[in-house]
């Protein structure tokens, strides 16, 4: 009788058995019929892509100019979404294809790095010279002030809206200090250096005159560094006042008066009418979210400490 028992329970375990591993290959089944799927729609969206890409460059090789569009959104600096690297790129690919009839910089922009404003701003003039029968106009729109209005005077002309913000022709250094909250906390500074000024500015040291006069000095340097690029760049189009250089903005109204700007306009408006090529084409180079990852990872663990010290804006 329990050698007949036995038997029942082996053959009920390995019943038991050859189901779980029907099931668990059914499993498996499924998921990787999932993931082929998966891997077909997303071939098909390739294909798709390419198809419409390939769609539009014949459209081009007939021969029908366009006006070719490049955006410059945000704080400018090295590793943000407006750098002069990405920048650069975009318009060097629009002035070279050969079915551009005018290049639109399309700006919104409160400023930012001094150097990758004015790098911004010299390939701009040299592609100026480089195609000078391709216009290269700038549209503002919400802000263009400081060091975006740097990069902008590099322009044929310049678009705004009547509410746009221009201007902001300046420069700042701001930081902070901690001395009076290291002696409350008794906290003491211990700063060794080799070099009378290398603690330059040092945010938990006491305010240094001569530092204080040497910022003050570079500062001025490059204010005025400035004031001549947009003196270069816009002519006898400015209309110069006392304050106009003193870091004030204005309205897109009143920028037309002081010579800032030239006139209204929208992208829309200035491909119609002054570019003479209504259909516009986007040249901006855009990171995907892993390159924007990495690239801003790494640029907020190199700046980090130094934007707590100090930072030089054109803003």
């Amino acid at each position: 009788m329990s050698d007949s028992n036995n038997d029942v329970n082996w053959e009920r375990k390995v019943l038991e058995k050859l189901a779980l591993e029907a099931l668990a290959e059914q499993r498996r089944g499924r998921r990787w019929g999932i993931f082929f799927k998966l891997l077909g729609f997303g071939y098909l969206a390739l294909v798709l892509v390419l198809a419409l890409d390939l769609g539009s460059g014949d459209k081009a090789a007939e021969g029908e100019k366009f006006t070719a569009l490049v955006n410059l959104n945000g704080v400018i600096k090295a590793k943000g979404d407006s750098n002069a690297e990405d920048i650069i790129g975009s318009l060097q690919a629009a002035f070279e294809d050969k079915h551009t009839a005018g290049v639109i910089l399309r700006i919104n922009s409160p400023g930012g790095s001094p150097v990758q404003s004015g790098i911004i701003n010299d390939e701009m003039r040299r592609l100026r010279a480089k195609h000078p029968e391709i216009p290269l106009h700038v549209v503002v729109e919400d802000v263009c002030a400081s060091g975006g209005y740097y990069v902008a005077v590099a322009a044929d002309k310049i678009f705004v809206d009547k509410a746009s913000i221009v201007g902001s022709i300046g420069v700042l250094m701001d930081g902070f200090g901690f001395t009076g909250t290291m002696e409350k906390l008794g906290v003491e500074r211990r700063l060794l250096t080799a070099g009378v000024s290398k603690g330059f500015l040092d945010p938990f040291s006491p305010e240094n005159e001569t530092d204080k006069a040497h910022a003050r000095q570079m500062l001025g340097e490059i204010h005025q560094q400035f004031i001549d690029v947009v003196r270069k760049g816009r002519g006898k189009r400015l209309n110069e006042t006392p304050e106009m250089f003193s870091g004030l903005m204005w309205s897109g109204a009143r920028s037309i008066e002081l010579g800032l700007v030239d006139g209204y306009g929208t992208v829309d408006s200035v491909a119609r009418d002054v570019i003479k090529a209504s259909e516009v084409r986007d040249f901006s180079i855009r990171q995907n979210f892993a390159e924007k990852f990495a690239k801003q990872f790494g640029a907020d663990m190199a700046e980090g400490m130094a934007n707590v010290l100090t930072r030089l804006t054109l803003r």
